[in-house]
């Protein structure tokens, strides 16, 4: 999803207040607030075929998969970030009264050429330092794909997917994200 920016400096508090009563969705990046703009049926139809698909393989485990209502704080040295990702999985989740989670292990973006320069940039700089985080995937639009971000023992390390067969595992949540299921009903333009 992109986003239209509001020019004046909001201080986090004030920022969820405003958020807790505006019909739009914002996300905030250090004192900068962000309008959210809607996406394509695509993005929406992927994005919700990769929340069912984790949702349910999580059900009876500790682990929620959460909804793109849900906001992921970031605490960097010098300033807040919330941004809302097309879905998350938390392991160590906020009180049910919260309106963020702080600690997620999985973020999923759905990218397009719009939201690639963001969601490749400075969102994964930000999520990439969040301490629980273990994969950060961004789930290509116009074609099956998917780049992951992986913590390894050196760091994240990042890989691509191209096939439809294809499949990211999870092995500290005992589940996997098949792209065929995230892919399914997906029609691609020829463009």
């Amino acid at each position: 999803m992109s986003t239209a920016r509001q020019t004046s400096f909001v201080s986090v508090d004030d920022y969820l207040a405003g958020e807790h009563q505006s019909s739009v969705k914002h996300e905030y990046v250090a004192g900068l607030v962000y309008a959210m703009v809607g996406a394509k049926n695509a993005h929406n139809i992927i994005a919700s075929n990769a929340l069912i698909s984790l949702g349910q393989q999580l059900q009876g485990k500790p682990c929620r998969a959460f909804n793109p209502d849900t906001k992921i704080r970031i605490r960097l040295s010098d300033q807040t970030r919330f941004y809302y990702p097309d879905v998350s999985v938390v392991c160590r989740p906020n009180p049910q009264s919260d309106v963020f989670q702080d600690f997620p292990s999985v973020i999923v973006e759905v990218c397009s050429e719009s939201t690639r320069r963001i969601d490749d940039g400075e969102k994964r700089d930000a999520y990439l330092t969040i301490p629980s985080l273990t994969h950060y995937i961004l789930l290509e639009q116009s074609a099956v794909g998917a780049v992951i971000y992986e913590r390894g023992s050196a760091g994240f390390e990042r890989r691509v997917l191209t096939k439809p067969s294809a499949s990211i595992p999870f092995p500290e949540l005992n589940i996997s994200l098949s792209l065929a299921a995230v892919y399914d009903g997906v029609e691609f333009s020829e463009e």
